[in-house]
């Protein structure tokens, strides 16, 4: 793949999380919309103000697609319909292989952290070397 062709994550590395957090958060009760994208800047899932909403009800609307989740239009208090989502079967089965995927990646991180602190301790601060 030429770096022309390269998706570049920098500037947004939440990008690839979106859709595991909304089956997170789906998970725990259905919601709508508004609701996802306020939890996911609340629990600082995503940046405020670099997650555009738009954006969200695109992937909700692939995901909803994907058969990972459903939605319902429902009444509001203001009297307007709103769209209701909630994560099916299909979507619990994809985010506990998520959660364990990332549990296996997990565990390999703190071997690999262990290791380098085994082989390449941090100097000793200033104020240790009277007691080294």
């Amino acid at each position: 793949m030429g770096k022309e062709t390269r998706r570049h994550h920098g500037s947004h590395p939440e990008r690839g999380w979106v859709q595991f957090l909304l089956l997170m958060l789906l998970n725990e009760e259905p919601k709508h919309g508004y609701q996802l994208a306020e939890e996911l800047q609340t629990r600082g899932y995503v940046r405020e103000g670099r997650f555009k909403t738009g954006s969200l009800y695109t992937i909700l609307n692939r995901m909803e697609k994907k058969e990972i989740l459903t939605s319902t239009h429902e009444e509001s208090e203001s009297g307007r319909p709103r769209r209701v989502y909630s994560i099916t079967e299909d979507g619990r089965s994809h985010l506990k292989n998520g959660l364990q995927y990332m549990l296996r990646r997990k565990n390999f991180l703190d071997e690999m952290e262990e290791y380098y602190r085994l082989h390449f301790p941090e100097p000793a601060a200033d104020g240790d070397k009277e007691n080294a």
